[in-house]
């Protein structure tokens, strides 16, 4: 199994980083340190360097130093046994450059897929209390680092979605040019929904028995879980869907049905893991989410991703974290980054693993000084 990895990491003026540069392990990497010492930001350049963009839905001058003009990630990577040099630069109130081997992106879009990488964070409850969006997100960050054409599919159609909204709200219903130009919009919409609709299907199918047995062995079978699929094409064509809801929209001033509105039902015990799951229970399921997800893009690509835990062991009892830990060691994963505050438990940890690591112990900037 090929994995990609990240040897060096430069970093200038991101936010709460205090370290400049990382010679990273090839296998374990584990960032230990209080909260606020910049830890996560570590994890999000990683992030942001294999997927072009921050894992936490920053704008990009939220991510630059205060008392900065410009933000500088670098990354030099070993990607299919060569060599890859990536760079993301910002300036303060101008646009993200991003290069590959000095050559600029001119689509970030073409960038994906790289560097495939999984990213478990303590946010990523928003997949459980947040709304269908923040599941949509996730169903599309999978399917676009394996399949090229998902990707541009699903680009072009929020592209039609925004134009026909933007229709709909600057027009009337029995306007005749208006309505001629819904149906340019529906033609397209038409086209590229049910290869959208079709590809989400085959990667819940594919993806449940992956998350069913990620669950199972951390929570040591103790609980049922179930993920549905829900998508308004599920029972009928776009083409009925649209004709049956035009006035409607109108009146809404919004598309409003179609894959954009598809859904994950999440449940645990058969009740909706949101209202009956425990806080154990949930961060259980997400991180059996985000395992099982790390395992389709490996088999999917022949890679094993960069995998980046962020404080995940919090709030877990002792078995929980054991089974997680022995998770990732029988997974034969690539490269491995773990944050956490506790110094005590990385390192037993790491002495479970038993493999090459390095431990990164941050400090704020005034307690570096002072030493």
């Amino acid at each position: 199994m090929i994995h990609n990895f990240l040897h060096k990491l430069q970093v200038f003026n991101y936010k709460n980083i205090t370290e400049n540069e990382f010679i990273f392990d090839k296998k374990i990497n584990c960032l230990v340190g209080d909260n606020g010492v910049g830890k996560t930001n570590v994890l999000d350049t990683v992030y942001h360097l294999s997927i072009g963009k921050s894992y936490f839905k920053l704008k990009n001058d939220q991510i630059i130093n205060n008392d900065s003009d410009f933000l500088l990630i670098e990354g030099d990577f070993e990607c299919n046994e060569k060599k890859e040099n990536i760079i993301c630069s910002i300036k303060r109130g101008g646009k993200k450059v991003l290069k590959r081997n000095s050559k600029v992106y001119k689509k970030f879009s073409n960038h994906i897929g790289l560097i495939p990488v999984v990213m478990i964070s303590p946010y990523d409850t928003d997949l459980i209390n947040e709304g269908s969006i923040e599941r949509r997100k996730f169903i599309n960050s999978i399917i676009s680092q394996n399949d090229k054409s998902y990707l541009q599919d699903l680009i072009d159609y929020n592209k039609i979605i925004q134009n026909r909204n933007k229709l709909l709200k600057n027009s009337r219903y029995n306007t005749k040019s208006n309505l001629e130009m819904i149906d340019v919009y529906d033609d397209k919409i038409i086209e590229l929904s049910d290869p959208i609709h079709e590809k989400r299907i085959s990667f819940v199918k594919e993806f449940l028995p992956y998350f069913l047995e990620k669950y199972n062995d951390i929570s040591s079978g103790k609980e049922d879980v179930s993920i549905y699929y829900k998508s308004d094409l599920n029972d009928k064509s776009i083409k009925e869907i649209l004709k049956e809801t035009l006035k409607k929209d109108f009146i809404l001033q919004y598309t409003s049905a179609g894959i954009h509105k598809d859904d994950l039902i999440l449940k645990i015990d058969n009740n909706p893991v949101k209202k009956f799951g425990s806080q154990g229970q949930q961060k259980s399921f997400i991180i059996a989410l985000k395992l099982a997800q790390f395992e389709y893009l490996k088999v999917k690509t022949g890679i094993s991703p960069i995998l980046l835990m962020d404080d995940i062991f919090d709030k877990l009892d002792f078995n929980r974290v054991k089974n997680i830990v022995n998770l990732v060691n029988s997974s034969n994963f690539g490269q491995l980054f773990i944050s956490d505050t506790d110094n005590y438990r990385i390192v037993k940890i790491l002495e479970s693993l038993n493999l090459s690591s390095k431990i990164f112990r941050l400090w704020k900037e005034l307690e570096k000084q002072r030493e």
